[in-house]
């Protein structure tokens, strides 16, 4: 059964917990460093469609956000042609290519490009190049924080057992790591937009090549718009946080499937195995990265010829939150699309790699 009730399964942000911190922290990192192993390894789920206004807002929208729509939908549409063309053919192997290529970008830009800030509570928006934002109609009767207040759901025992920081403890951590991710996201995203933007023109003797069509231009192309999404994705859940539009809700039913969940030795060789049962009794959460249970791998990923040190397990396991079994679980637990599973799998894989542990990929 889901989490919520029906009307409020529309808007709605899950934070998945991945990776514990490491502790202790590394003194010698910027606070807002894209990659900081001192903050907790986090994915989000984004739903911030309002569901009935989708219609009224796709009549409304300007004709170049209706030309951009469609060449996004036509695009997808392409690629996924390519994805059932004929074993050996030059679409299927590029399109292989291109999804191993999806399967290294940064599990946060993927999530936050998949966000259409259109659909969600109508703030102010800033443009890209930073200049004056445009105001965009809310009801005179109700204000955004009555009619528009979205849910950060999250585990709760997870955050309580993060050590204090010292920032912002008013905030609650949940709110504060959210906020800490777009800032140090949004800059990344602005630079890759521009950098791709420029690299496109240097693509144009490719299209010299015959019958094949000039794949290293689109391929930029399609980085520089999924910078780009991401990074107006991130100036709008800021100014959702900057309104309170968005509120900390504890999930007790998902604190307990992580508790089920939860890597342990005790597991290790289940979760190797692709026809163990999933475990049957939870067991409490550990308070801190000392009191850890040490895991493994998951139990799907293809076995490296080269393993890692025992020493390098050991450490991976101790930060590792969730493993691959749980997904359907969090799937079912919200009621949430199979199409949303890949991108969880993607975000497991690639945490275990920043870890040090081994992959799939």
């Amino acid at each position: 059964m889901s989490a919520l009730p029906k009307a409020m399964r529309t808007m709605r942000i899950i934070a998945l917990p991945l990776a514990r911190p490491k502790i202790p922290p590394d003194q010698g990192l910027k606070p807002h460093a894209v990659f900081n192993p001192n903050r907790m390894l986090i994915f989000y789920h984004f739903d911030l469609s309002q569901g009935n206004r989708d219609s009224i807002k796709s009549q409304d929208q300007s004709a170049i956000k209706r030309a951009v729509k469609w060449a996004s939908t036509k695009a997808a549409d392409l690629w996924a042609g390519f994805g059932k063309a004929p074993e050996g053919s030059w679409k299927l192997k590029t399109y292989e290519l291109g999804e191993r290529i999806v399967d290294r970008i940064d599990f946060e830009e993927l999530a936050l490009k998949g966000v259409d800030p259109s659909l969600g509570p109508s703030i102010t928006h800033a443009d890209i190049t930073g200049q004056e934002a445009n105001e965009v109609n809310v009801s005179e009767k109700q204000s955004p924080r009555e009619t528009s207040r979205i849910p950060l759901i999250y585990p709760p025992s997870i955050y309580a057992s993060l050590p204090p920081t010292g920032v912002n403890e008013v905030s609650h951590p949940s709110v504060v790591h959210l906020r800490t991710l777009l800032t140090s996201r949004e800059p990344r995203h602005r630079r890759g937009f521009w950098m791709w933007m420029a690299i496109a023109p240097l693509t144009a003797p490719f299209i010299l090549v015959p019958v094949i069509p000039n794949l290293p231009f689109f391929f930029c192309v399609w980085r520089s718009w999924s910078h780009y999404r991401a990074y107006r994705t991130s100036q709008y859940l800021s100014s959702l946080l900057d309104h309170d539009l968005i509120t900390p809700e504890p999930s007790p039913a998902l604190d307990q499937l992580y508790a089920s969940y939860v890597p342990s030795l005790s597991n290790m060789e289940s979760l190797r195995s692709p026809t163990a049962p999933p475990p049957k009794s939870a067991t409490p959460l550990p308070v801190n990265a000392s009191s850890t249970n040490h895991g493994c791998p998951p139990d799907d990923v293809t076995a490296s010829p080269s393993q890692p040190s025992a020493s390098n397990v050991h450490k991976t396991s101790e930060r590792l939150l969730l493993t691959r079994k749980a997904i359907p679980h969090i799937l079912q637990l919200f009621g949430l699309p199979q199409s949303s599973a890949a991108d969880m799998y993607r975000a497991v894989e690639q945490v275990r790699g920043r870890l040090g542990g081994t992959s799939g990929r």
